[in-house]
């Protein structure tokens, strides 16, 4: 008796373990688009996943008969029951995208929910323009002071990161910033992105991200663009300051292996100021995407833009005050300048096997810059003023590649190794500085030259899962090469120099329960120097580092209310701001940053959603005296709140504010720049094929400056100069009207 029950039990558990098998399948929505960040779970045995940017997903230990729920926060959830053929070839889950929904975020130890914080901004608030993108990342805030067309100035976590230095931007793997620029180290101009093709926005704070190297210190943003258009659609809007832009966007191709689009946007605007912007801007994007019957994905996108402009500049606002100017008036007004750029991109995902699969980005691009500007008007030349030119042409090739792999998946234990190798090559030609007047005349040459720069990058990590806990760790590698040739030496010479630094970075998290993750994070980024400064062979860093640590967690209060925070603290080995309007390297040595954030996601009804985003930050320079410590635009609190409401399927109501505290502007605090609070309006109606816009920008009218920075002038009759605030002011009170048809 004994032996036949030893024998029936042995039985059960060779049945159970011959019938655990593994099911395999791909999300995708009732467009034919794969679905990323999808939640699997077996209700059975309460083991789960979620699937990947192509929407595969792998889910072990499952039998015949059981139930997959397949939830995701923007779709209606699925149950699939598993049977013989979920076996035999893919299981494909469809689902049927609803209206958003709070309670539908879930806490996993394995979840990037930054990537869910930006869905859910992105879903209820639909950028509208360029200009609008990285407001999409909480605590950042942006300025625009030349007439619309230069990028614009940034700041994050106590950051003035001008137009790009300390932070990492990308689009589908491309890098945005230009390393080494006339104007400004990691320029990242962003308006060659067209907001209408955006798919998703995915970001980090501090530099934590394994796969982002260079200039992401305060943090890194990824725009991703559509695989298929929705529907093709033309639009138009038009609004205060003679603004008008029109949108066409064209489906040609849209099966279950092809999707094809392109996408055309064109902008004018005089602005607001009293000297007419005359402002230009025409971007043109298309994008065929394949998929192959092997589970592999091919997308090739290819983009153009231009766009011209002038400017009134900063202005002092003594000359404000004194009468000589209006708010909106210019001490120049032959400021403004022209730009282009040329975008090749291929992406390649490649399916390995189950556990594996290859992502490969390679990019090209043609770019060209030209700028005129004036700051300190009559301060180095009395008679011609002190107009600047900064010049370049660029070609810029690279690309990334990123290996994916399961090495161990058993119950709740699961380790997956990421590997990555990139390549990046700056070819700058006539990159140069110059003294002008009136847009025409050359008076003085400061600097001409040609810039070659590389960047060869590894990276590897190791994420392991244990039921609650997660962890990453990993290490990255980047070696630089700079070459610089200097067009106004009176002898040919090439100078060169080589840089490397090693990059360590490591996430922990635990889940405590359904309702909380905690999450601590260390890491080591670093911003490069200018070429032109690192080959002058100083004393300053090549490529400083920047330590950061965070610690916080994600709480699902109740099904209504999502709350994220951190503290978090960044310490930099070397300050420094390339001023390319004087062809030098302002440093002012080491520096720490510590802050708090917090965002708040609430939906207590399901046709009204708030959110809040509160950010505080302590900054100060470290090599330098108590009294005169303070970093410049450093802003101690930025903080931002909205309100949508959906009274209907076919209408929606925003209501939104941002707000910037008052900030030092020098470094000992005795000149500020003013904060500001800004508050904007939306409403959205949708008729069948019809969709009508209106946008109130600014709706209280608030006289405010949008970039500010202490500078020391001279106007044409000042016996001496006087150092003050000079600012671009913010646009008044605007509305802007726009229609669209789809088909």
């Amino acid at each position: 008796m004994l032996k036949c029950i030893s024998t029936f039990i042995i039985l059960l558990i060779l049945n159970a373990y011959l019938t655990a098998q593994t099911v395999k399948g791909t999300i995708y929505d009732t467009n034919q688009s794969p679905i990323d960040y999808a939640d699997i779970v077996n209700l059975r045995t309460n083991g789960h996943t979620h699937s990947d940017e192509n929407g595969r997903f792998v889910l072990e230990n499952t039998q015949i008969g059981d139930t997959l729920n397949v939830v995701h926060f923007f779709y209606e959830a699925a149950k699939v029951v598993i049977n013989n053929s979920n076996y035999d070839s893919r299981l494909k889950v469809v689902l049927a995208q609803k209206e958003f929904k709070l309670d539908q975020i879930t806490v996993q130890p394995r979840k990037d929910l930054n990537f869910t914080l930006a869905k859910i901004d992105l879903t209820i608030q639909p950028v509208q323009n360029a200009q609008e993108l990285l407001k999409r990342v909480p605590g950042l805030v942006i300025g625009q002071h030349a007439g619309g067309g230069k990028a614009e100035q940034i700041f994050l976590r106590g950051f003035d990161i001008d137009h790009g230095t300390d932070i990492n931007l990308t689009l589908d793997g491309m890098p945005i910033n230009m390393v080494s620029h006339a104007h400004g180290q990691g320029y990242a101009d962003m308006h060659f992105i067209i907001p209408d093709i955006l798919e998703k926005i995915s970001y980090t704070k501090g530099p934590y991200d394994i796969s982002r190297g260079n200039l992401a210190t305060a943090g890194n943003v990824n725009f991703s663009t559509k695989d298929r258009l929705e529907t093709s659609s033309i639009s138009y809007q038009m609004g205060s300051f003679n603004r008008s832009k029109t949108l066409a966007s064209l489906a040609l191709k849209d099966d279950p292996s092809n999707a094809a689009y392109i996408s055309t946007e064109w902008t004018k605007s005089d602005g607001p100021f009293e000297a007419s912007q005359h402002f230009k801007r025409l971007n043109v994007f298309g994008k065929w995407t394949h998929w192959t019957p092997s589970n592999d994905k091919i997308s090739l996108s290819l983009s153009m833009f231009t766009s011209s402009w002038d400017a009134s500049g900063q202005v002092p606002q003594r000359a404000i005050d004194s009468g000589i100017i209006s708010r909106f008036g210019a001490i120049d007004s032959t400021e403004g300048g022209k730009t282009h750029r040329l975008n090749l991109t291929l992406n390649y995902s490649k399916y390995i096997d189950d556990k594996s699969h290859l992502k490969t980005e390679i990019y090209l691009s043609n770019y060209g810059f030209d700028l005129f500007s004036n700051f300190t008007f009559f301060l180095n030349d009395s008679i011609n003023g002190d107009q600047i030119r900064q010049f370049e042409k660029r070609n810029l090739y690279g690309f990334n590649s990123t290996y994916y792999r399961n090495l161990w998946n058993r119950g709740d234990s699961k380790l997956d190794v990421k590997a990555g190798i990139g390549w990046r090559y700056d070819d700058v030609n006539d990159v140069s500085l110059d003294r002008t007047v009136n847009r025409k005349t050359t008076v003085t040459p400061i600097r001409n030259g040609n810039i070659d720069e590389s960047n060869f990058s590894t990276f590897a990590e190791l994420n392991y899962s244990l039921h609650k806990l997660n962890i990453s760790a990993g290490l990255r590698s980047d070696m630089f090469t700079f070459l610089y040739n200097d067009q106004l030496s009176a002898t040919y010479s090439t100078k060169s120099e080589a840089a490397k630094t090693i990059s360590p970075k490591a996430t922990i998290s635990y889940v405590l329960n359904d309702k909380t993750q905690l999450f601590a994070k260390i890491g080591k980024g670093f911003h490069s120097n200018d070429t032109r400064v690192v080959t002058d062979a100083n004393s300053l860093l090549s490529l400083p580092a920047a330590w950061g640590t965070d610690l916080g967690a994600n709480h699902k209060i109740n099904n209504d209310l999502f709350l994220q925070w951190a503290l978090w603290r960044l310490h930099s080995d070397q300050e420094f701001v390339y001023v390319g309007d004087e062809g030098i390297v302002e440093p002012s040595g080491k520096s720490l940053r510590q802050g708090i954030e917090a965002s708040l996601r609430y939906q207590p009804f399901s046709w009204i959603i708030m959110s809040a985003d509160a950010n505080y930050t302590k900054a100060k320079s470290l090599d330098s005296e108590p009294t005169e410590s303070y970093i410049p635009l450093a802003a101690p609190w930025v903080n931002s709140a909205s309100i949508s409401v959906y009274p209907s399927k076919m209408a929606s109501l925003s209501l939104h504010m941002r707000n910037i505290g008052d900030r030092p502007a020098n470094e000992d605090n005795s000149i500020t720049a003013a904060g500001y609070t800004i508050l904007d309006f939306n409403a959205k109606y949708r008729f069948k094929h019809l969709e009508f816009t209106l946008e109130m920008k600014n709706i209280l009218n608030t006289a405010w400056n949008e970039t500010q920075f202490a500078t020391t002038s001279r106007l044409k009759n000042e016996a001496s100069p006087i150092e003050e605030i000079h600012f671009t002011p913010g646009e008044p009170r605007a509305f802007y009207v726009s229609g669209k048809f789809m088909f």
